[in-house]
């Protein structure tokens, strides 16, 4: 029976829960929850301290018994890790290329942003993206512990696999597998509903990273945005993937601006994907890759977003 996405916490296994933000666009993310007796471990948090707090007041109504000793922090973007401070006994755990860039990217720059209103058209749209939500309150609270490759962390007794996948989505991304319920956390690994954001890349270790889930035992996949879904979605989202790493070397060949290759795109088996302007943040990234110099920026690439709409939409 599929889980309905509407927000709050669901039950997706015996003592495994997902909390779920729709509609999954900027900063609404998901996150999860792995319980055995008083004991849990939370897979993210949220972009805010009120977002968080209230998914916690969630998890208080439906088990009350439970006290959250270990957080995951899947990667570094602030919509996965912000609401920390709210669980200042726990242990929290990131890989070391996330915890890294978690020390670069706390919420000052985008308050700061914020405040002045952006001058640079590219940070006009950032406070236009977030400006529902408010981070005055977010006091970043970085990771204790740190590991590269894989790590095993126990719910109690339950035991709860960390995977390293990254440089994919950003520079550190980890899964999370529980396999006592054929469950995983993907972190944003994995957008369902609408197009991802390739802030580091390669594309290549993104495609390497959907194998990596493909090939693990796991029936119910939560994603870092959008429902609860299972393989074949995986296998749509390594499908897109694939076909904007493929179109974006030709148009870099052809030498086409990111904007150019955006317009350009095939949107076909993809038509009902949100936010597509993000499609030139990804040819950007790709275009990075090939050019090796740092260019074109994503801040540079943000004003055009709103340029794109693919047919029929």
């Amino acid at each position: 029976m599929p889980i309905p996405y509407r927000t709050g916490l669901h039950q997706i296994a015996p003592a495994t829960y997902a909390y779920l933000q729709p509609n999954g666009s900027w900063g609404w993310s998901n996150a999860g929850l792995v319980v055995d007796g008083d004991e849990a471990l939370l897979v993210d948090t949220l972009f805010t301290v009120a977002l968080t707090r209230r998914m916690l007041d969630a998890v208080e109504q439906a088990l009350p018994g439970a006290r959250i000793r270990t957080v995951v922090n899947t990667h570094g973007d602030g919509d996965h890790w912000w609401g920390n401070q709210l669980l200042p006994d726990a242990r929290i755990v990131a890989s070391t290329a996330a915890a890294a860039e978690m020390r670069h990217a706390g919420p000052q720059p985008m308050l700061a942003a914020l405040a002045a209103g952006g001058s640079d058209p590219g940070v006009r749209d950032l406070v236009e993206l977030f400006a529902p939500f408010d981070f005055t309150d977010v006091t970043p609270t970085y990771p204790d512990v740190t590991f590269d490759g894989e790590l095993e962390l126990r719910a109690g007794s339950r035991t709860v696999r960390l995977l390293e996948v990254g440089p994919a989505h950003t520079e550190g991304d980890v899964l999370v597998h529980v396999p006592g319920d054929r469950v995983l956390f993907t972190g944003d690994i994995l957008f369902v509903g609408g197009h991802p954001v390739v802030h580091s890349g390669p594309v290549s270790g993104w495609i390497r990273a959907c194998d990596v889930i493909l090939g693990l035992d796991v029936d119910h996949i939560v994603p870092g945005h959008g429902p609860v879904v299972g393989k074949p979605e995986v296998a749509r989202f390594r499908d897109y993937l694939n076909r904007l790493r493929d179109h974006a070397v030709d148009t870099h060949r052809k030498g086409r601006t990111a904007l150019e290759a955006a317009r350009e795109f095939d949107h076909r088996g993809f038509e009902d994907l949100d936010d597509p302007g993000r499609l030139v943040l990804n040819i950007g990234a790709v275009y990075r890759e090939l050019n090796g110099d740092g260019t074109p920026a994503e801040l540079e690439l943000m004003p055009q977003m709103s340029a794109i709409r693919p047919e029929g939409r």
